[in-house]
């Protein structure tokens, strides 16, 4: 037998097991392209490498950041919904608005995808979220992985997670330890879950498997609901937010940066104040999006629990000294003032104290 058919005999074999070597060597051009389309500079070499190079150059004394996260159970319902690049773009922007808290510049991302019996368009899909957003925060693809892992995943579900790298000049850090009482706390909105609270969402709206046939679960999906404006889909599909834009020109003049992720808003606010402080905020000043009302409506949620889970829409939190506010509103036009720091058990027994219409939450 020759080596080629040895080869062929090989790859068959691995195939037939759920891994198909052929077609993700048809990938690695289809990935290329679009790393590609997100490159910068400082980028050495190409996509296909045991390794991507990057030379950093511009800082006099660098400090490097770094975050590994993923989208969580998110996929699922993207995968109901025949979405596949919207998770991408979740991917990237909730991996650079977590460099940010220090006050970093993201440089290079590499992604991980694994899946089982995921269709080739469909990997480049997912794939292509990431590319467009890296592209449009200046963030270089520098490389990635696919793997096959049929026995790991059910038919048809995959997993994403990436890693990005972003640098700061040493002494420039955003940290909160100057964080002090009488500081100011401003918000940005999300625009709906982010990535996270899915596993609960999808709870309350019968997305997971066990709740009915794939068909059953798509319709749901796709049904317009007149509280959201927009069908379910549409509303917890909506892409993570990246706040690189907005936050980029002010960092000089943040003490403390919170992404409001998992934990909700006081379990992440917390992670950024000096111990001895606290704060308290007014969940009035910032909108909250229609799909939490509606999940916590439908799946009979506390609002405790809501605002222990999800970000109730308020995507971060900064920290800014009360002589800075104004100067640090007028550059963010969507920023409003959300709350203040106080020294800790002032006047609530709990650290992070959010008073909504309903009262203290």
């Amino acid at each position: 037998m020759s080596q080629t058919e040895q080869l062929e005999q090989t790859a068959s074999a691995y195939a037939a097991v759920g891994v198909d070597v052929d077609a993700n060597d048809r990938l690695i051009p289809r990935y290329r392209d679009l790393a590609q389309s997100a490159t910068r500079p400082e980028q050495l070499g190409d996509v296909g490498a045991f390794s991507g190079l990057f030379q950093l150059s511009g800082y006099k004394d660098p400090v490097l950041a770094a975050s590994t996260d993923g989208v969580g159970t998110k996929v699922m319902i993207a995968s109901l919904a025949g979405r596949l690049d919207g998770v991408g773009r979740d991917l990237v922007n909730h991996c650079i608005n977590d460099i940010l808290c220090a006050g970093a510049a993201p440089l290079f991302f590499l992604d991980y995808l694994a899946a089982n019996e995921l269709s080739e368009d469909d990997k480049v899909a997912v794939v292509s979220g990431v590319a467009a957003a890296c592209r449009e925060s200046g963030v270089a693809l520098l490389g990635g992985e696919t793997a096959d892992m049929p026995d790991l995943y059910p038919s048809g579900h995959f997993d994403l997670a990436g890693t990005i790298v972003g640098v700061l000049e040493r002494g420039q850090e955003v940290t909160g330890a100057s964080i002090e009482a009488g500081d100011v706390i401003l918000g940005l909105p999300s625009n709906g879950l982010h990535t996270n609270g899915y596993s609960l969402a999808r709870a309350v709206f019968r997305l997971r498997p066990e709740d009915g046939s794939w068909g059953e679960r798509r319709e749901r999906v796709e049904t317009y609901e007149p509280e959201l404006g927009e069908s379910l889909g549409d509303a917890l599909l909506h892409p993570h937010r990246s706040y690189w834009p907005s936050l980029r020109g002010v960092l000089s003049q943040v003490k403390g940066i919170a992404h409001i992720t998992g934990g909700g808003i006081a379990g992440n606010l917390e992670r950024v104040l000096p111990v001895g402080l606290g704060a308290e905020l007014d969940a009035e000043q910032w909108p909250t999006p229609p799909i939490f009302p509606l999940i916590a409506r439908i799946g009979d949620v506390s609002q405790a629990e809501m605002y222990r889970v999800f970000n109730m829409g308020l995507g971060m939190a900064i920290v800014v000294s009360a002589e800075e506010a104004e100067t640090v509103l007028a550059e963010i036009s969507e920023a409003t003032k959300i709350g203040d720091v106080v020294v800790e058990g002032s006047s609530v027994s709990s650290r992070v104290a959010i008073m909504s219409a309903d009262g203290l939450v």
